[in-house]
């Protein structure tokens, strides 16, 4: 099986989280003003696009990004369909056979518009994240720019699931990708001290569909 990018491609259309710094990049020098090569350059949020989150995105004692151990990052991931679900809650997670995974990914949208930001959509919860401590998941991956809600500022979402011990990769394109157990890689940026870092996720099926013996 080939690799599937499930990442959302940086450009300047690129939807941002309002009342952040939109992407950007530019030219800074040419092949022609040089002599030998064309120079770009970059301007971005540590939040555009698909990203990990780091604990000292919402506490200024947490972990940076570079503390976090990569191996959170690769490995085997399930991937749910909870297209219409209100929230990721303990209700919504009983249904799948979690005992024992180590990351979820959660697929919540079809056919969405990487050039809109949508504030519709659903938001992680204290019990939930609890009860994915409770089966050993150790990374979760949403398909929405957060695991709160746009207006949220005590972010339980985020608060919960770190004190499950579980880390967070969002934005996530996940709109033709069917449930079952893959192979996933999205490596953050080795960024000093930086409350998140943007990642090429890719994923390999290793089985469609799932059951309680998978590992």
């Amino acid at each position: 099986m080939t690799w599937i990018d499930i990442t959302m491609p940086l450009n300047n259309k690129i939807a941002h989280w309002p009342g952040d710094t939109p992407f950007s990049y530019s030219l800074s020098a040419t092949k022609e003003e040089t002599g030998s090569v064309n120079v770009g350059s970059i301007t971005m949020s540590t939040h555009t696009g698909t990203h990990a989150d780091a604990p000292y995105h919402y506490k200024n004692n947490g972990s940076k990004i570079n503390d976090l151990p990569l191996e959170l990052y690769i490995g085997k991931a399930m991937v749910i369909n909870a297209i219409g679900a209100s929230s990721l809650d303990r209700s919504l997670f009983e249904q799948f056979p979690l005992e024992n995974k180590t990351r979820l990914l959660i697929k919540t949208t079809e056919n969405r518009n990487l050039e809109e930001f949508s504030s519709d959509f659903p938001t992680v919860t204290p019990n939930g994240a609890a009860y994915l401590a409770e089966q050993g998941i150790k990374l979760i991956g949403v398909d929405a720019p957060s695991v709160d809600s746009i207006t949220s500022k005590d972010l339980p979402g985020h608060h919960s699931l770190d004190q499950a011990g579980i880390a967070i990769l969002e934005n996530l394109v996940l709109d033709q990708i069917a449930e079952g157990i893959y192979e996933l890689i999205a490596l953050p940026l080795l960024l000093h001290g930086a409350d998140g870092s943007p990642v090429r996720a890719v994923i390999k099926l290793i089985k469609e569909g799932f059951d309680s013996n998978d590992k």
